[in-house]
């Protein structure tokens, strides 16, 4: 079990090593750079023109916590996007991507990427056998590619780090839900260019439903309340600052887009969706006085059981559903969300969002002993093992992103996968003072063993990322029956993958 201790010290080990790799270089192109690479009649190539110099004047340490009053913003709830047509038996959505300005920092005008203009960006919700079709539109600068993070797709729906949409281009995405609920998000995957653009705003909320789910007593409507949290850093005019690996200076912790924001609630139980959509920034988030927390799922869906603990810990990429019942606090309290994890000053990155109790109110719903029935796992047919490790640039060189010793390639099938069999994988992080973490495209998977002992409850759900702490190794077990082609699979820490800290599977 990874406890909140072991990951505190881990991060605090990495203070002078390679994890924060505090470069002023873009990471090194792997074999296939997008650069490089030939636009497509489909329009599938990458068409990049627009640079992102690392290189530039430091703009000194992150201005943001210095242009904020904590807990005195409002945690905006995100925009629910509309159908444009319900017809056929699917809802099908119009989607911008964009430059726009948020109004991140008070008295300051942001600029960021966004879809449909929305910072944080919009909540689409989806039920399980009815299809989603969004249309997205770029016109942005950038070629992007839209991934739907946690979910069962055709390759050509995946968004895959090389199927690109260019600049001014169109795409129709098509998404079954053919797969259980869950709370998946999806954001920009343009190899060299995912850390960037998910860093300045292009990530969004995808809600699955399905009968299991609507038929529990949980909290809903108003009382269910996605809250996407990351970190960031501003220079004195309220700019976005981003510099590959710079977990030092993104001091300035965002809740669904504001910094330190607060949140009034009732005295009754409420269901957060949390969603760790930084680059780098692990989280260790508790209450303030240390109250309970239940933990009712993590990345793919409710989890058989909850569990109750003091703290919840999220690695980049992953979710966790948990229900806080305020009415333990007399209204007019306050308690504070608290985040344990460095690095950066404990008065700021400790501190993520306030919990306001303002006013009593019924409470109908309740969390059951017993939440799913998960399917027993079929006998694998196969065992690999995948290593992840960063190496240090020489010579001025930038560092690299390495699976199994090779940056990534996408000519090169690393994983031949059987269609309809299932595999047992066993993940290891190389490093001794680098966190990673790993996320496989397409399948959602069961976690078997944390460094040989059985997983604590909160990862005995089903995973599409878990986290690897250096010198870790988890051994997790997926089912390959929904849709053959090549898929990546890779470290989600985007600062990592940017470096070419990807690998691809081919199923057939």
């Amino acid at each position: 079990m990874v406890t909140r201790r072991r990951m505190i010290g881990a991060a605090l080990a990495t203070g002078g090593g390679v994890l924060l790799l505090r470069t002023t270089v873009r990471p090194a192109a792997s074999a296939a750079s997008a650069q490089d690479t030939a636009d497509t009649a489909d329009g599938a190539g990458t068409g990049a023109r627009h640079t992102h110099p690392a290189d530039t004047p430091d703009p000194g340490p992150d201005a943001g916590p210095g242009l904020v009053e904590k807990f005195t913003a409002t945690l905006p709830v995100p925009p629910v996007l509309t159908p444009t047509s319900t017809e056929g038996g699917a809802d099908t959505y119009a989607v911008t991507m964009l430059r726009s300005f948020a109004r991140i920092l008070p008295g300051h005008r942001t600029e960021v990427l966004t879809y449909n203009g929305a910072f944080p960006g919009p909540v689409i919700r989806a039920r399980s056998g009815r299809p989603v079709i969004v249309r997205q539109t770029n016109l942005l600068e950038d070629a992007v590619s839209v991934h739907l993070h946690g979910s069962r797709v055709p390759v050509a729906s995946d968004g895959g780090p090389m199927n690109l949409l260019n600049p001014g281009a169109s795409r129709t995405y098509t998404y079954p839900n053919d797969q259980p609920h869950a709370s998946l998000w999806f954001h920009d995957h343009a190899h060299h260019m995912e850390s960037e653009h998910v860093y300045r705003g292009l990530a969004g909320t995808y809600l699955l439903t399905d009968e299991t789910e609507r038929a529990l007593p949980l909290p809903a409507g108003r009382y269910d309340l996605p809250i996407a949290l990351r970190d960031a850093r501003f220079d004195a005019s309220g700019t976005l600052v981003y510099r590959m690996d710079d977990p030092f200076n993104r001091t300035t912790i965002l809740a669904n887009g504001r910094p330190w924001p607060k949140v009034e609630v009732a005295a009754r139980r409420y269901r957060l969706r949390l969603l760790n959509s930084s680059n780098l920034r692990f989280f260790s988030l508790r209450l303030a006085d240390g109250g309970p927390i239940t933990q009712i799922g993590s990345d793919g869906g409710l989890l058989e059981r909850p569990h109750t603990t003091d703290s919840v810990d999220l690695s980049p990429g992953e979710r966790a559903d948990v229900v806080i019942d305020f009415s333990r606090y007399p209204v007019g309290s306050t308690v504070v969300l608290t985040n344990a994890m460095p690095p950066g000053p404990a008065e700021h990155v400790g501190q993520v969002l306030r919990f306001d109790v303002v006013r009593s109110a019924d409470d109908p719903s309740s969390v059951p002993d017993r939440l799913r029935t998960l399917p027993a796992l079929p006998a694998p047919v196969r065992e690999r093992t995948v290593v992840l490790k960063v190496e240090e640039g020489t010579n001025g060189a930038a560092p690299r992103g390495l699976i199994d010793g090779k940056v990534y390639d996408p000519a090169r099938v690393d994983a031949a996968v059987a269609f309809g069999t299932s595999e047992v994988w066993t993940v290891v992080n190389a490093n001794t003072d680098v966190p990673h973490n790993f996320h496989l495209h397409l399948v959602q998977f069961r976690v078997l063993e944390r460094n040989g002992k059985a997983p604590g409850p909160e990862e005995s759900g089903l995973k599409d990322t878990v986290r690897l702490l250096p010198g870790e190794s988890v051994r997790l077990q997926a089912v390959f029956d929904s849709y053959r082609g090549r898929y990546p699979y890779h470290c989600h820490l985007l600062d990592h993958s940017a470096m070419g800290m990807m690998a691809q599977m081919e199923i057939s």
